[in-house]
């Protein structure tokens, strides 16, 4: 999935905090509860005020609240929206994107997009929309088991497009989030865009509920925040140590398998190029189309790329027949290592 380019950037007044002059190492050392953090006049504070100005000309009353925390995430039952951390400083950013490789939300329409789907969230707990009758029938039971993966269908029309990777099809209530989103963003062209479409349907629905609920009171008005970063003790080094953990890598014995469908390590002639440094010449390009799609995070398709490039090393693997087929068959293999990762165990990653 394809980002601006166009990235953060402070305002002119905005807090200035002792810990930025510090190195990365003495950094990671803090803990979240000293960094002093706060929202408020920094460009994180103007998107939030974009999504409540957002909410207002569609006649939504309800304006959830937001606090800073490690991640995205919107509580049940708690009609508000947890921002992560780093996009409250640009130097957190900077280190975010160091070991992570990403600032998920760090360009102002990424931003947005994440904002729109959280409040869909955030909305669902305020009127405890998934307890309605309606709402079950068109999006389908809250109550599903969440699961910790699940295969999209690329091709199916039954869900909005927004955040990337098919997420709607994770579950109803990204489903409703999602849908939630297209409908919410200002100008939005979903009545032309999924004319035809089963989820069409989805969005009229929102559209009907918007109007019904519009200026009502929430039913719930629960403003607490759920891993507040000013009461978080852990240290950024042992925040990025978990979160790296989190991630999960294919074993080398799967990675190998795979290596030798389309390697070999018994060449026909010595003018076979290294599989090495084949791999390493379309990293980039590799890299740039599969993250394109948005099936992946930037962080994994490169993890896995390391490894493949490690492994031919170490099986001294040579490219055999030709190479005019050779980047669908790496495609293939770069996402079918990236798909068995939540059952493998990522190498430690010294910060």
């Amino acid at each position: 999935m394809l980002q601006s380019r166009k990235t953060l950037a402070g305002p002119r007044r905005r807090q200035r905090h002792a810990w930025e002059s510090l190195s990365d190492d003495q950094l990671l050392s803090l803990r979240f509860c000293d960094l002093k953090l706060i929202i408020a006049g920094t460009e994180l504070q103007r998107a939030i005020d974009r999504l409540y100005r957002e909410l207002a000309l569609r006649g939504i009353r309800f304006r959830p609240h937001c606090w800073l925390a490690e991640e995205w995430f919107s509580p049940d039952g708690i009609p508000g929206i947890a921002v992560p951390f780093y996009l409250a400083h640009p130097r957190l950013m900077s280190i975010e994107r160091r070991y992570m490789r990403e600032v998920e939300g760090g360009n102002r329409n990424w931003l947005m997009r994440i904002l729109r789907h959280e409040a869909g969230h955030a909305i669902d707990s305020a009127y405890r929309l998934r307890r309605q009758r309606r709402w079950r029938e068109v999006f389908g039971p809250a109550s599903l088991p969440y699961p910790d993966t699940y295969r999209p269908r690329p091709g199916s029309r039954r869900f909005v497009q927004h955040l990337g990777a098919w997420y709607a099809q994770a579950h109803p209530t990204e489903d409703f989030a999602e849908t939630f989103a297209v409908w919410l963003k200002p100008r939005s062209a979903w009545r032309r865009e999924y004319l035809g479409w089963p989820a069409y349907a989805k969005l009229e629905f929102i559209d009907q509920l918007a109007g019904d609920i519009g200026s009502v009171k929430p039913a719930v008005t629960d403003r607490s925040t759920v891993e507040d970063i000013g009461e978080q003790t852990r240290t950024l080094r042992e925040h990025y140590e978990q979160k790296h953990a989190r991630y999960r890598m294919p074993r080398r014995s799967g990675a190998d398998e795979l290596l030798l469908k389309v390697f070999t390590a018994a060449p026909r002639t010595r003018a076979a190029p290294k599989a090495a440094s084949l791999l390493r010449d379309l990293r980039q390009p590799l890299r740039q189309q599969i993250v394109r799609s948005g099936a992946f995070s930037e962080y994994l398709v490169h993890q896995v790329l390391r490894l493949m490039i490690e492994r031919c090393e170490c099986l001294n693997l040579y490219v055999r027949g030709p190479r005019r087929e050779l980047k669908a068959h790496l495609i293939w293999m770069i996402a079918r290592l990236a798909e068995s990762h939540e059952e493998r165990q990522l190498p430690h990653v010294a910060l």
